[in-house]
């Protein structure tokens, strides 16, 4: 879990916690009126667990101070604008985040991304997509509306077509041989790739396994434009927009393009990986 995000999570806890005891009331007090289980108010108070905006309501209420109530949950909305569970995102499936990304690519002219182990989902096919969804569906255990998801990301991809747009991504080369579908699959997915070297609008480079390195990609990041970087975990999908660390994300993106290859040397390791398929 990123630390800013613990911190500010931590923070809140700390607030309740002074809330409750400017109302004179203990933990178990706080528990009895809001009928909730005792560890539920430690967790919340020691920002092991995250509040809802109903969460902290009816704490307002239980302290006496309702009014209070409109400060704890624009100190959430501020807490989760930056950090987006992936449990709340995907409640309904992917669809609704496919749909966000949509917009937010359309609104940027200059995409510089960092993929570590898939192919970026602009780039990807129908197929590569429609096997990433299904087993993010099955590990997350989310409705699986994954049609709907795959014709969302084949949408995005148009922007790639569009005059003025520029789409620059470096892929570690072990991406190309991490199997997350049949090998057919993946043999038509690095096959688009190929034919996606060249386009006006797409710069892709390939960081070769052997490369040396003055910083180690530790996880994909993709930035918008210079406003915002989306990163990835497994639980959260952060959003930062504040200058410093677009900057530092910036710097990371340059030292990973710098080390890896594009052209002809690009084709020839999506190739090698494409021959390593060793299909029939």
């Amino acid at each position: 879990m990123s630390t800013d995000f613990q911190t500010a999570r931590v923070a809140l806890g700390a607030r309740l916690r002074e809330l409750r005891s400017e109302a004179g009331l203990n933990g178990k007090g706080v528990a009895d009126v809001l009928g909730w289980q005792r560890s539920k108010v430690s967790r919340l108070e020691t920002g092991k667990q995250t509040p809802t905006a109903s969460d902290l309501t009816k704490w307002a209420q239980a302290v006496g101070r309702p009014g209070v109530a409109t400060e704890l949950r624009g100190r959430l909305v501020g807490l989760e604008s930056q950090y987006r569970s992936w449990r709340r995102q995907l409640a309904g499936g992917h669809r609704a985040r496919q749909e966000l990304a949509v917009t937010e690519t359309m609104a940027t002219q200059l995409i510089r991304g960092v993929e570590v182990s898939r192919i970026p989902g602009l780039f990807q096919t129908a197929d590569y997509a429609r096997h990433a969804f299904e087993a993010n569906a099955e590990f997350r255990r989310i409705p699986r509306d994954v049609e709907a998801a795959v014709r969302a990301r084949m949408r995005r991809q148009e922007a790639l077509y569009k005059a003025g747009k520029l789409f620059r991504f470096v892929v570690w080369e072990a991406a190309l041989y991490v199997l997350t579908c049949p090998r057919e699959v993946m043999a038509a997915q690095l096959d688009r790739l190929t034919g996606l070297i060249g386009m006006d609008t797409v710069e892709i480079r390939v960081l070769p396994l052997g490369a040396q390195l003055k910083r180690a990609p530790g996880h994909g990041f993709w930035i918008y434009d210079r406003r915002r970087v989306i990163v990835e975990t497994i639980n959260t999908e952060m959003w930062l927009d504040d200058e410093e660390n677009v900057g530092l994300y910036e710097r990371a993106w340059d030292l990973t393009a710098e080390a890896a290859v594009q052209g002809p040397q690009a084709r020839r390791l999506i190739g090698r990986a494409r021959a390593s398929l060793e299909l029939d």
